[in-house]
């Protein structure tokens, strides 16, 4: 059984930092592809992030690009996503995903808000 679970979000002011975490379980982590995905109010998904653990790979979209940085604990089967630098666009439910088997698996998401 896969099981994605993210924590970390909340409220943070602009260019401040937070870490996201999201625990997997049920598969073997460092094998697939982990991705972060988000959704801004009113909008649809935006890819943010991903990693290959097993090949050291890391991809960025352009917008986050130089600000966060995706990481994984293969020990604690744990995703991370630093983000610092934070602009009020970066307000999102954000969401860890892979994709195995033919098939999406998402966590419940986390809440980050960036706001003065």
């Amino acid at each position: 059984e896969v099981q994605l679970v993210e924590s970390g979000g909340g409220l943070v002011q602009p260019g401040g930092s937070l870490r996201l975490s999201c625990v997997a379980s049920g598969f073997t982590f460092s094998s697939y592809i982990m991705s972060w995905v988000r959704q801004a109010p009113g909008k649809g998904l935006q890819w943010v992030s991903s990693i290959y653990s097993s090949g050291s790979s890391t991809y960025y979209a352009d917008s986050v690009k130089g600000r966060f940085t995706i990481s994984t604990d293969n020990a604690k089967n744990t995703l991370y996503l630093v983000m610092n630098s934070l602009k009020s666009e970066d307000t999102a439910v954000y969401y860890c995903n892979t994709v195995l088997l033919g098939a999406a698996y998402w966590g419940q998401g986390t809440q980050v808000t960036v706001s003065s």
